[in-house]
């Protein structure tokens, strides 16, 4: 473990720049029972902020991995009412969210696709309504990171046990611009600023399209909606309140126009969906749509993803990241898309985010839909980008304008 003082730092830094705890507000810590004394951390840090009250929904991978051994996929999509009616009560009491993320990669393997695809269908159903919650900024929420022995050993397979995970720990932390010496909420102030200029360029542009290219297969066209938003860094609610949803980030991403994308994308790092680790892996997009697809490892896995609903199969974000950027040039792979897409473009299969079109969170969904924004139950993200990565942003009339230049942005 990391001493103390870093670790409390780490969770100041998830509660007044993450989440951006207001005074008087409910706080829900989502943690692994792996990740037990950052959370404790946390829990401490929000009532210092002015939390009303911080409640821990606790989970445990492996209970749950055993239990998908052992119940039926009929089951496994019953989602008790009590559940429902908490989230119900978390949003009528406006709270916000901090989710400590410690995934176990391959914990799932062996489990059958089908029956993680019908309980993360059944879910998504019937909590839609908290996801529209959330991602259209309607409260603030932030997502961090722990360690635990099997997510460190697989990224560090030379350590073992506690080597290893202080290797994440510092990895994780170094990410995080946690430091001993430092002021990890100054450190975030001035880091917004960097890339909210960035955000600046991109919407000055007002691209209509960007085309990705690179030596690894990738040739892909991606066609960005009308009054498109160029958002990284961080946001604010409807109400007003900044917060930063992921820390780390190092990213600028916006809408793709759901039926606007052509062309093959090829990954290049592995994608860790449902515990499953899918590895080497291209999509082939007609008309906005995935046509074809494969992967060297977890193919079914893929499948189950790009089949989880109508709109699974079409992407509902593109995001810019400079191959020269901290996580990329530390060399780690994660295999967590908390830090793996900050080190990389990436695109996402399934839903938008609302605030990536101008007036977006206030638009009903048939608004949305109108403009082309993709209203999936999935969001997931994967990795495409390379050190030979070029981008050509066209504008409206057809002009054009280099933004990647091997990898990295040169407006």
């Amino acid at each position: 473990m990391p001493k103390l003082e870093l670790l409390k730092k780490f969770a100041k830094l998830a509660v007044e720049t993450g989440a951006n705890v207001q005074k008087d507000q409910l706080v829900w810590v989502r943690s692994s029972v792996e990740s037990k004394d950052l959370a404790r951390l946390i829990v401490e840090a929000a009532y210092k902020a002015g939390a009303k009250e911080v409640q821990v929904q606790w989970n445990d991978p492996y209970v749950s991995r055993t239990g998908y051994d052992y119940m039926t996929a009929e089951t496994l999509e019953e989602v008790p009412e009590w559940s429902v009616d908490k989230v119900k009560e978390f949003i009528a009491k406006g709270g916000c969210a901090i989710s400590i993320t410690s995934p176990v990669p391959g914990l799932n393997a062996g489990v059958d696709p089908n029956k993680l695809q019908r309980e993360g269908k059944a879910r998504s159903k019937k909590l839609k309504f908290y996801s529209d919650h959330m991602m259209g900024n309607h409260t603030q929420w932030s997502i961090v990171a722990a360690p635990n022995q099997v997510w460190a050993e697989k990224v560090f397979p030379e350590l073992k046990g506690e080597e290893a995970v202080e290797a994440l720990w510092d990895a994780i932390l170094s990410a995080s611009r946690v430091t001993e010496d430092n002021n990890p909420v100054q450190e975030w102030a001035d880091h917004n600023k960097g890339l909210l200029s960035h955000n600046k360029i991109l919407n000055d542009n007002n691209f209509e399209s960007l085309h990705f290219k690179n030596s690894l297969g990738t040739d892909l066209v991606v066609k960005l909606v009308d009054n498109h938003v160029w958002a990284g860094g961080g946001e604010n609610t409807t109400k007003g309140v900044y917060f930063n949803p992921n820390i780390p980030t190092e990213e600028n991403f916006t809408m793709p126009h759901k039926y606007g994308v052509e062309g093959r994308v090829v990954a290049t790092k592995p994608l860790n969906y449902n515990g499953n680790l899918i590895e080497d892996f291209y999509l082939d997009f007609e008309e906005g749509k995935v046509v074809s697809y494969d992967a060297k490892k977890a193919k079914e896995t893929l499948k189950s993803l790009i089949e989880f609903d109508e709109g699974s199969n079409r992407l509902g974000e593109v995001a810019l990241i400079s191959h020269n950027s901290p996580i990329s040039n530390s060399g780690i792979l994660f295999y967590n898309t908390l830090f793996d897409e900050n080190a990389s473009c990436h695109l996402a299969l399934g839903r938008s985010y609302p605030m990536n079109l101008k007036g977006g969170t206030t638009m009903s969904q048939d608004e949305l839909d109108k403009a082309n924004s993709n209203n999936s139950m999935a969001h997931v993200d994967f990795m495409f980008g390379s050190k030979d990565m070029n981008i050509i942003g066209t504008k409206k009339d057809g002009t054009t304008v280099q933004i990647f230049k091997d990898g990295d942005f040169i407006i």
